[in-house]
Parts: structure tokens; sequence; C-alpha cells
């Protein structure tokens, strides 16, 4: 992981500075915060690897988070072979210190949220 240290300039939709919708801009995108969660449970991974342990993303969009959240400091990406071409991404320090974030997002689904097909009906 890289260290990054100083804060990131996020804008802001309203007037007022918010934390939590300048926050809600960086990982608020449907598959960010399922990538940073996947590269905190399996460390540093090769872009199909990725694709694997991501269910239901295409390659493009993968593509396009990963260039995004590399954009925005959270996630390196590193050459690790030229032939056959591999590619590695990690978590940056500014992304691995999201994890009480992506832990509280995983706690609150398996508090409040079930599988569709399953019998328990006390969630309707």
């Amino acid at each position: 992981m890289s260290k990054t240290s100083e804060k990131l300039e996020v804008w802001c939709a309203g007037e007022d500075w918010c934390p939590i919708t300048t926050t809600a801009t960086l990982i608020g995108k449907k598959w960010h915060p399922v990538i940073v969660h996947r590269l905190l449970e399996s460390g540093p991974s090769g872009f199909n690897e990725l694709k694997e342990n991501v269910d239901g993303i295409s390659s493009k969009v993968l593509s396009d988070s990963l260039e995004d959240l590399q954009e925005k400091g959270l996630v390196d990406r590193e050459v690790v072979n030229e032939q056959p071409f591999r590619v590695n991404y990690s978590l940056t320090d500014r992304g691995a210190s999201l994890e009480p974030v992506i832990s509280a997002m995983a706690q609150w689904g398996q508090e409040n949220l079930r599988e569709p097909d399953s019998d328990d009906d006390s969630g309707r």
C-alpha cells in the first residue's frame, strides 16, 4: 500500500462542505465499495481475479471503476509482468483506511437484508 497523507479536495454539491456528501461522491458508485471490499479481503489482485470475485460486473465497468478509484488515490495499479502482460491492483493507505466504512456496510447488510429466495418473511 502506498502512503497518502494529504487530504483530497472533493467537490460538494451544496453551499456548505459536507463530509458525508463528499465521501459519497468518492465511494458512492455502485461497484466502488465492492471492489474496495474485495481488495481488503484478498489483497493485491489481477484484473481477471477481481472480475471473478465481483459477481455481475462487466469488464468495461470494472476497468472504468478501477481507473476512477486509482484517480481518487484509493487504488494503485502496478505492472508486474510485461510478457504476458499482467497488472496487479492494490489499495493505497487511503483506500485501506475505508475498512471500517466497508465493514460497517457489510454488518448493516447482514443485519437488515436477506437473499431474495430466503424463507424468512420477517423483512416484508
